[in-house]
């Protein structure tokens, strides 16, 4: 069999995540990724238009899974337990992907119709936790950018060893989501209306 029937896109995707999870986004080059295969790099083009091409395919692939993950976890729950529950998530994702959680940072083309889509559900299953503090449709994004501007900031922080104190960083963690909700419920719901939480 050779290596254009052996190989599959798929295949292909997934050695290319592993890669950049263990070495880094910039690691990944045609050839590297050929070695890794163990074909010749000519060999891809039969599957990929190139290495932009390959990246595009991490970056949907990682918002994909982002959003699955946040799914999940978000699932059966509501108000505050569903943000935390995502929360802890999106930081599970980051930690064990972190190649592939950088690549869904990127923003998408306009002429890019799948990863934008991607990238708005992600947001609307954030606003859609956000429902029960009864926010209006400017206030549901603003605290859905600060969700995300936390989340992004620890696992980034986290990442580059930004965290040198002897203090447990998932207390910490728990610390700043207690904060963040706090913030939302004094401003948006107050102490006689509670956010609706399983």
């Amino acid at each position: 069999m050779t290596a254009k029937n052996r190989l599959k896109p798929d295949l292909i995707l997934q050695a290319a995540v592993r890669m950049i999870d263990e070495e880094g986004v910039a690691a990944l080059t045609l050839a590297s990724l050929a070695q890794r295969l163990e074909i010749r790099p000519p060999s891809l083009y039969n599957h990929v238009a190139g290495l932009p091409d390959i990246r595009r395919l991490l970056s949907l692939h990682g918002l994909e899974e982002l959003r699955s993950a946040l799914l999940h976890a978000a699932f059966g729950r509501a108000g505050e337990a569903a943000i935390r529950a995502m929360a802890a998530a999106y930081l599970a994702f980051a930690r064990a992907h972190p190649g592939l959680y950088e690549l869904t940072l990127h923003p998408p083309g306009t002429e890019d119709a799948e990863r934008a889509k991607a990238a708005r559900d992600i947001v609307n299953l954030v606003i859609r936790a956000l429902e029960a503090y009864h926010l209006d449709d400017d206030a549901s994004i603003h605290a859905a950018r600060a969700l995300r501007s936390l989340l992004h900031g620890f696992a980034s922080l986290e990442r580059q060893g930004g965290f040198g104190l002897p203090l447990d960083k998932d207390q910490s963690f728990d610390e700043m989501m207690s904060l963040y909700l706090a913030g939302l419920h004094a401003r948006f719901v107050g102490p006689k209306h509670p956010p609706e939480s399983n």
